[in-house]
């Protein structure tokens, strides 16, 4: 395989939103809603952690693919990786932590921070490889 960094988050993400789409699918079914979220909070964190997976892991997968084939430094690709990673499991772990109104729980924090910066590393990278060798 020529692409394990990205294959490895790719499938540990595909796992995670299996999780999630499960959870989301056993809460529709205990309150028997097909559609919308009936204002139960469990149905919202379960349908939030999966749709909030989905919103950001095709990016950071599609730009760590991009960095990987063009031969970027493959420990670094691993530890943003990892960050990612760690990242969606402690803010799906934070959607189902109750908080106080107006304060997000830990986990859903450090997932917001770990995902901005995976995000904002990734692009960076790849737009500076694409400034300092593809011109």
């Amino acid at each position: 395989m020529t692409l394990p960094v990205t294959a490895f988050v790719a499938a540990i993400c595909a796992l995670l939103l299996l999780a999630t789409a499960i959870d989301t699918v056993r809460q529709r079914l205990r309150l028997k809603a097909a559609f919308g979220d009936h204002g139960d909070a469990k149905l919202i964190s379960a349908s939030r952690s999966h749709g909030n997976l989905a919103e950001y892991a095709p990016i950071t997968i599609i730009l760590l693919g991009l960095l990987e084939t063009a031969r970027a430094n493959h420990l670094a690709l691993m530890v943003i990786g990892a960050i990612f990673l760690i990242g969606r499991v402690a803010h799906v772990i934070g959607l189902y932590t109750p908080s106080e109104p107006g304060r997000a729980p830990l986990g859903r924090q450090i997932g917001v921070a770990a995902t901005f910066g995976t995000l904002l590393v990734l692009a960076g990278w790849t737009l500076w490889i694409l400034l300092t060798k593809n011109l």
